[in-house]
């Protein structure tokens, strides 16, 4: 027969694990007292009695729990941001989902989030290191908490029934590129000393067709470009004019 202590450590997290799943549900708003105690299967004054409050039991059933700090090589630290969130995708995280639901109205919820958040970001910077690192934990940690949201508070975009290890896989290269070494690599100037190729003749449809005198044989006395006139038979000489003409015909 468990002890009075055993008890009241088993009715606590009955309680906790109920306001667990309606603060994820339905926000904190909506979360009340008896709502948790029937869900708890206890009375509404034993939850006063162990939590003292709404906004007490909301921080205790909202606590996230700590994960360990990535560390290693940028592509150990992303594998280990993957693994972190597979685990999430398998098993939901109703601590989380509580406090991501009940953040946009209630304070408290955004301060938790903020003050579990930071330790995260300061550690995860640390692990990527160089000088745009935080933006970079900040982007992963958006990223996270995004896909979250949409697989179980929003359930849009196929994120609700997608398997857990096919969204990791599609993630991966975006892990690793975030927490790389060198993120954004310089392109190598181009050589100026290295010899201009050769444009390739036009050809094919719509290349200008050559022209006709260019591909014709050249006739007697023409060139490519038109019959050539002929030449005087020696310096000084001028064409024969038309009356020189009918001189030399014979009558």
């Amino acid at each position: 027969m468990p002890t009075r202590a055993e008890q009241r450590r088993n009715t606590e997290a009955r309680i906790l694990e109920a306001a667990k799943r309606m603060f994820a549900d339905v926000g904190y708003e909506r979360t009340t007292i008896r709502a948790v105690a029937a869900a708890a299967g206890v009375d509404a004054g034993l939850v006063m009695h162990y939590f003292g409050s709404k906004v007490e039991l909301f921080t205790q059933a909202a606590e996230l729990r700590a994960e360990p700090a990535p560390s290693g090589a940028p592509d150990e630290v992303a594998e280990q941001l993957l693994a972190s969130l597979a685990r999430r995708l398998r098993d939901e995280p109703v601590g989380s989902l509580a406090v991501l639901r009940s953040m946009l109205t209630h304070d408290g919820a955004e301060e938790g989030l903020r003050a579990a958040a930071a330790p995260r970001l300061d550690s995860l910077t640390s692990a990527i290191g160089g000088d745009d690192a935080q933006l970079r934990a900040g982007i992963i940690g958006a990223i996270t908490h995004g896909i979250l949201i949409e697989r179980y508070l929003l359930k849009l975009g196929g994120l609700e029934t997608a398997d857990p290890d096919a969204i990791i896989d599609l993630l991966r290269p975006v892990f690793h590129r975030l927490t790389g070494a060198d993120p954004h690599p310089n392109p190598q100037p181009p050589d100026p000393t290295a010899p201009t190729p050769a444009a390739p003749s036009p050809s094919g449809p719509g290349a200008p067709a050559p022209s006709p005198t260019a591909l014709s044989p050249s006739a007697p006395g023409s060139t490519a470009s038109g019959p050539t006139a002929p030449s005087p038979s020696a310096p000084g000489a001028s064409a024969p004019d038309e009356a020189d003409s009918r001189k030399a015909t014979p009558r």
